[in-house]
């Protein structure tokens, strides 16, 4: 898709803690910067793999600040803003306008569970009209996790009542299927639908799709770039098949903690490691082991991690 605004690859940012689990904005912005400079086109923070609903408003807030004040482009930038409460999605959201994000990426209400369509389009108008403009929203339909799923009537109402505001949708679904039909259905209409697996970029894609929002991109960026720049060919179909090699590998135990490891290995810095309850870090074997599929693929040492993790 030309022109979207958050178009190619963007990975899921992981939050890095101190020890205390306070904040290490020095440490994510280092890794942020990494990622922008290894086959990123943007930054996904506060999502899922971020774990933005361990952390307390006033830590969002100042994630977002933080990462600006060390230099990581705004425009660069999707946080996450939806929350079970109108006026907490609302505040975040402007907030994020006021950092200088192009864009949001939106829970539903997530609570309470089997809304109504109705439902949900009162919820997301209420949000627009208090946001008041001068932000992209993206609906982040991932019903696994919040067991509240976007049906396609109600983004059809949704991108009919706010065109231009509703301006895309992450599916983490894992059902190709859907994101086909988002695409065929409201492409036209300058959606963007953005695929929450790495396995499907090259085909997303290939059919108007925009790209990718993707927790595996903390490590596998760089072979998403090469997807993204090229397409087709032998280049772009061996850097895909590395795309789905370590997304398997980032699923074969527990997503964050999996991720967290890599990039503690990778980097040398054990920091990486701290997570917030009730996520916890793997422990002994399940932590060799999740390292031993990513060197696995190849992918290790990552490009840019000169460390001694790495080479051995």
């Amino acid at each position: 898709m030309k022109d979207a605004l958050y178009g190619g690859v963007n990975a899921a940012v992981l939050t890095a803690m101190n020890a205390d689990l306070s904040l290490n904005l020095d440490a994510m912005a280092k890794h942020c910067h990494w990622l922008l400079a290894n086959g990123c086109n943007g930054l996904g923070v506060l999502g899922t793999t971020g774990e933005a609903n361990n952390f307390g408003l006033h830590e969002r807030k100042q994630i977002l600040e933080g990462l600006v004040a060390r230099g990581v482009p705004a425009a660069k930038m999707m946080p996450g803003t939806g929350c079970p409460s109108i006026t907490d999605t609302v505040e975040l959201t402007i907030h994020a306008r006021e950092q200088g994000c192009r864009g949001v990426l939106l829970l539903p209400p997530f609570y309470y569970k089997a809304p109504s369509d109705d439902g949900l389009f009162a919820y997301f108008s209420e949000v627009v009209k208090r946001v008041g403009g001068g932000i992209a929203l993206y609906l982040y339909h991932f019903p696994q996790q919040s067991a509240v799923p976007f049906s396609l009537d109600l983004i059809d109402r949704l991108t009919t009542a706010f065109p231009g505001v509703i301006k895309g949708v992450k599916d983490s679904s894992g059902d190709y299927a859907n994101m086909k039909a988002m695409i065929d259905r409201f492409a036209s209409r300058g959606f963007e639908v953005y695929s929450g697996s790495d396995e499907y970029l090259q085909k997303i894609l290939a059919e108007g799709g925009a790209g990718c929002i993707t927790a595996a991109g903390n490590a596998n960026s760089h072979w998403g770039g090469i997807v993204y720049a090229k397409r087709t060919g032998p280049e772009a179909d061996a850097a895909q098949a590395m795309l789905t090699a370590t997304r398997r590998a980032a699923t074969s135990a527990p997503l964050i903690p999996n991720l967290r490891e890599v990039i503690a290995r990778s980097s040398g810095d054990k920091g990486w490691l701290n997570i917030r309850p009730p996520h916890l870090p793997l422990q002994g074997a399940a932590a060799d082991a999740a390292w031993a599929a990513w060197v696995a693929t190849g992918a290790i040492p990552l490009p840019g991690f000169a460390t001694k993790q790495a080479a051995e």
